[in-house]
C-alpha cells in the first residue's frame, strides 16, 4: 500500500503516521528523514545535499527527486510507503507520478486530514516536544506524567519557536498556496481521500482504516 498523507500544521501528521506505519507494515518518509539518512550515510546525493544545507541554502528539488525516487525503489518499501511532507508543489507532484510510474510503485491514496482553525491553534499552542528523543505531548490532552518532564527519557520538554499563532499563521498561509494546488492534482486523479480530523484519536484513525479497506 503506497500512500500520501496531507494536512495542516497540527492536524495530526505524526500521530497518524506512526498508526499506519504500526499496522500496516508501511515505511514511513518524511524529506527530512530522508536528507538526514543520506547525509549520515555520506551517499552520493547525501553529500551533494550536505554541501547545500552546510551553506544555508535549499537543497534543490531535483536533488530531492532522486532521493525520493532511490528510496521508494528500495527494499524497504517493497511492503509500501507512507510519504510525510513530500510532495510540496505540482513540479514535484508531477515528478513524483514520473517517478513512482517508472519503478512500479504508483500512489493507491492521498489522505488529507482536515481541521478547523481554531482547534489548530489549541493543538499548537499547547504542543510540547522533547529535544532528545522526539516524544509529542500537549499540556491538555496529552499531558507528561510528571510536569515538563518527558515520560520517556526524563528529559525537559519544550515548545518550538515555531508552534505559536503568529507562526501557524505563517504556515497556513503557505498551506493554502502551495499544498492546496497539490491536492486538487491528486483530486484530478481521484486519489483524495479527506478526513475530518477533529474528533478523537480512536475515531480518526478508524475512519482513515474504513477507507483504505476499500482501496485494498
Amino acid at each position: 500500500m503506497n500512500l500520501l498523507i496531507m494536512g495542516p500544521a497540527g492536524a495530526g501528521k505524526g500521530t497518524f503516521s506512526e498508526k499506519l506505519i504500526e499496522n500496516y507494515d508501511i515505511r514511513h518518509i518524511s524529506t527530512g528523514d530522508m536528507l538526514r539518512d543520506q547525509v549520515s550515510r555520506k551517499t552520493e546525493l547525501g553529500l551533494i545535499a550536505a554541501d547545500y544545507m552546510n551553506h544555508g541554502r535549499l537543497v534543490p528539488s531535483e536533488i530531492v527527486n532522486k532521493m525520493v525516487e532511490v528510496t521508494l525503489g528500495g527494499d524497504e518499501c517493497a511492503n509500501g510507503y507512507l510519504l510525510d511532507g513530500y510532495p510540496r508543489t505540482i513540479d514535484q507532484a508531477k515528478e513524483l507520478e514520473e517517478i513512482t510510474e517508472r519503478i512500479g510503485r504508483k500512489i493507491d491514496a492521498v489522505l488529507v486530514l482536515e481541521v478547523g482553525i481554531e482547534i489548530l491553534e489549541q493543538r499548537i499552542t499547547g504542543r510540547r516536544i522533547c529535544p532528545k528523543c522526539g516524544a509529542i505531548y500537549h499540556i491538555k490532552w496529552k499531558p507528561t506524567k510528571v510536569e515538563g518532564i518527558c515520560d520517556n527519557c526524563g528529559a525537559e520538554v519544550i515548545q518550538r519557536k515555531d508552534d505559536t499563532l503568529e507562526e501557524l499563521k505563517v504556515r497556513m498561509d503557505e498551506y493554502y498556496k502551495n499544498t492546496e494546488p497539490v491536492i486538487g492534482f491528486y483530486e484530478e486523479r481521484g486519489l483524495v481521500h479527506r478526513i475530518d480530523a477533529s474528533g478523537s484519536t480512536e475515531e480518526i484513525f478508524k475512519n482513515i482504516q474504513e477507507i483504505l479497506k476499500s482501496i485494498v
